[in-house]
């Protein structure tokens, strides 16, 4: 499912218009981005989390040139943990 299908499920499920439901959905994933942006954590109860971390710098290799080694910086990456509600769901097909 792309955004637009998204957006006209939404407004169908909640009886709204498709720019009311695309405005919606604008302003959550703005709300995820910035709370992750500032170290924060974004908990639905049943749904999951989304959260930012860390990862490492390491040393790893040019594909250009495989005998030349390169360091990769430490970069932030979102992560998302499944909930109990949307693991079971998954389960019960």
């Amino acid at each position: 499912m792309n955004k637009a299908e998204l957006v006209s499920k939404l407004a169908e499920k909640v009886g709204i218009t498709k720019k009311q439901a695309e405005d919606t959905i604008g302003a959550f994933t703005a709300m995820v981005m910035d709370t992750l942006k500032a170290g924060g954590e974004v908990t639905i109860a049943g749904f999951g989390n989304f959260s930012a971390k860390q990862r490492a710098g390491r040393m790893g290799v040019n594909p250009q040139n495989p005998k030349e080694k390169i360091k990769i910086p430490p970069v932030i990456v979102p992560k998302f943990k499944a909930g109990k509600g949307l693991k079971d769901a998954l389960k019960k097909k």
